[in-house]
């Protein structure tokens, strides 16, 4: 038997595919390790594959990770797609998957035909609102929930559940009256995302003691706003404020932030990706407010991440992150002046106040949580829940049996035609 289809105890093989995975990605990345760690650790079998520059196949805290040949997409910083149907159904094919999770509604939609054809359940996951991202992009608002209401009703058709990480993100698909919508919310390490990162040392770097530090943790691409943060930091200085900014994140808006930064003499510092996920923590920790102003964030994990440190969040109102950051945090409309007077909303709270606030919140949001919505999404319950199923039960969770391998085969042929 070949390592492809080798079975690893009697767990669920779950076979997870992403596109738009660059290696400098946070949310995604973060939400595709901390589930696939949590399925591992509930005795299934997680496969993920995403696109990279060459194959590779290996083995990681968050199972078996495959990365296939994908072009770059143009102006977006790193991101990569998997375009070679064929190559990706002929692996679908040798892994014999008894689940599918898709993030990725455009570009892998395919799969969901290919998965109902192999009788095999899948959902998707829903990381972005489609009309956000089109709107975003400039497309009028009328036009944008057009656009996006016939993606949605087409996903919702081809996938037998559509998971959704918050309601705000569930309303879209409430919209066009989809009935196989489940709600499963992401979560954040609150071992290794905590107060007790906060580094004086870390923050003197970057302000002095009487000045306001804000971070901005985020992709800079267009979804993700990040020139009104600052909008907002220049805002403030007009105000009078002392304030100064640090972002940690790269993209294809960082030159031009860079350049506007310069033009106007503003204080921020551009750290690009930060890798070390540790510094990074601290980062957060050591900050005074973190801006989150992307407005289709369906979830928001760095601004969680902020919180869990202690830090309380300033998140576009458009976004999901006012059903996320509660009374924790703040929003406003995306507007340099509307940030600015949350920011100031925040600062006018003591810093033990507005700290054990934000801390509070985040535990509401536990990695374990989330991995038992999502195995609950794919019906497919931790082993110490499945004991107790029915025989009945257990029957449909049981591994696809060797006799599926020429339905398979009829499914990948079909699935990319």
């Amino acid at each position: 038997m070949s390592f492809a289809t080798e079975r690893f105890g009697d767990g669920l093989r779950i076979v997870r595919l992403a596109n738009f995975v660059a290696p400098s990605s946070g949310g995604l990345r973060t939400a595709l390790r901390e589930l696939g760690k949590g399925f591992k650790e509930a005795g299934h079998e997680p496969v993920l594959i995403v696109p990279g520059e060459h194959h590779t196949d290996r083995m990681t805290e968050q199972g078996r990770v495959i990365t296939l040949p994908g072009p770059l997409l143009p102006g977006t910083g790193g991101y990569r797609v998997l375009t070679d149907k064929r190559r990706v159904a002929a692996l679908l094919e040798d892994l014999v998957p008894d689940r599918l999770e898709v993030s990725d509604r455009t570009t892998l939609r395919w799969t969901g035909k290919w998965a109902r054809r192999a009788r095999i359940p899948a959902v998707m996951v829903s990381h972005e609102t489609a009309d956000g991202v089109l709107r975003t992009w400039g497309l009028s608002e009328n036009l944008s929930r057009r656009a996006a209401d016939a993606l949605n009703t087409r996903t919702a058709h081809t996938y037998a559940r559509v998971v959704c990480t918050t309601e705000f993100a569930e309303r879209e698909f409430v919209r066009i009256g989809a009935r196989n919508v489940v709600r499963a919310p992401l979560g954040v390490d609150l071992e290794q995302r905590h107060p007790a990162l906060r580094d004086q040392g870390l923050r003197d770097q970057h302000a002095r003691g009487d000045e306001t530090l804000l971070v901005m943790c985020s992709r800079l691409s267009v979804e993700k706003r990040p020139g009104t943060a600052l909008d907002a930091l220049e805002a403030l200085l007009l105000r009078g404020r002392r304030v100064v900014l640090v972002v940690a994140g790269d993209g294809p808006l960082r030159a031009r932030l860079e350049q506007r930064a310069r033009e106007r003499e503003l204080p921020v510092t551009f750290l690009g990706h930060v890798r070390d996920r540790e510094l990074l923590g601290s980062l957060q920790a050591s900050a005074d407010v973190c801006l989150a102003p992307g407005p289709a964030e369906t979830f928001g994990l760095a601004a969680l991440e902020a919180m869990a440190c202690g830090t309380p969040v300033v998140a576009s109102s458009l976004s999901a992150l006012p059903e996320v950051i509660g009374s924790a945090g703040a929003t406003a409309v995306n507007s340099g002046d509307a940030f600015a007077d949350a920011v100031d909303l925040l600062m006018a709270r003591s810093e033990s106040e507005r700290r054990e606030a934000a801390r509070a919140r985040a535990e509401c949001f536990g990695w374990k949580t989330a991995v038992d919505a999502f195995l609950a999404a794919h019906d497919a319950l931790p082993e110490s829940a499945r004991a107790h199923e029915t025989s009945s039960h257990d029957a449909r969770a049981r591994v696809t049996p060797p006799s599926a391998a020429p339905r398979l085969r009829d499914a990948a042929r079909e699935g990319v035609a």
